[in-house]
């Protein structure tokens, strides 16, 4: 018995086989919805950072080191990482809407339609494996091709996913992990210092409304303020190069996270479908050329 044939019946059943059971149409899905949950995440995060920047460059901190009145405005310090946060959400809606993609096409390509079209054409093609009156016919020919772009349309989507995945899981995830939580961390304590700088400049208008009994009491008050504005002055350095520390740090994950997101949702993507084409297109070469052969 050829084993030629044997070889090629078996590949025909499992393809049928997995077309069937959507095995591998489940495991994909799981995978991609994951992977948009993720993505999801990582925007909210994104976007929280976003507003809590937002926020601190219209923060306003005046002190009066040696008397002579001052007003900042530290969180502008944040001005380029904030640039490159709004960048990396369109990114991220970019990668959040190619995995919904995916899965809309994962969808359509494991509906019952295009499983039994698929499962018909195998059964030709099969046929064409044991028939010798329809292996140099040129419906036999037709019926591998279209099989061969059913294949395509059938097991692209998962074959995608699934490899993708796989070489995320691997070594992306927990670079990915590390980096979301470090954003949520820097968000975390940009905020705090908005509350400490807001705290401070609610101080400061609020002593500025007190009915002083007293010349000598304003005196000491005014003295008092002196002192407390050259402290404050320090503080305020002190926070300005927290925040400074805070944007070297948030641009360093958003850069990583915009690597992992677009290794992920494009550049594997792509690399895996054009993968998955070349096999086909050897496969299908070769199977044609055997037919021809055995006519």
């Amino acid at each position: 018995m050829d084993s030629r044939k044997l070889l090629r019946s078996a590949l025909i059943i499992v393809l049928a086989g997995a077309a069937i059971s959507g095995t591998a149409d489940n495991a994909s899905q799981q995978y991609a919805e994951q992977a948009l949950t993720r993505a999801l995440a990582t925007f909210t995060v994104a976007r929280t950072l976003n507003g809590v920047i937002s926020v601190a460059q219209g923060t306003e901190v005046a002190v009066e080191p040696g008397g002579v009145g001052v007003i900042l405005t530290p969180g502008q310090v944040l001005d380029p990482v904030n640039d490159l946060i709004e960048r990396f959400s369109s990114v991220m809606l970019v990668a959040a809407s190619s995995l919904g993609l995916q899965l809309v096409l994962l969808k359509i390509t494991s509906s019952w339609v295009v499983t039994a079209l698929l499962i018909s054409v195998l059964a030709v093609w099969l046929g064409t494996v044991w028939l010798p009156r329809l292996q140099g016919n040129k419906y036999g020919a037709l019926a591998l091709r279209f099989s061969i772009m059913l294949v395509f349309i059938r097991f692209a989507i998962p074959v995608v996913i699934i490899c993708t995945n796989f070489l995320f899981s691997t070594f992306l995830q927990t670079d990915q992990e590390s980096a979301t939580a470090a954003l949520e961390g820097t968000s975390a304590r940009i905020e705090e210092i908005n509350v400490q700088f807001e705290g401070e400049t609610g101080a400061e208008n609020g002593s500025e409304n007190v009915d002083t009994a007293s010349r000598m009491k304003r005196t000491a008050q005014g003295w008092l303020a002196s002192v407390s504005d050259w402290f404050g002055s320090i503080s305020v350095g002190t926070r300005i190069e927290q925040l400074k520390a805070s944007a070297a740090e948030a641009t360093n994950h958003v850069i990583d996270l915009i690597v992992i997101f677009v290794l992920q949702t494009i550049l594997f993507p792509l690399g895996f479908l054009w993968i998955f084409v070349e096999v086909l297109k050897a496969a299908a070469t070769r199977s044609i050329s055997a037919l021809s052969v055995g006519s």
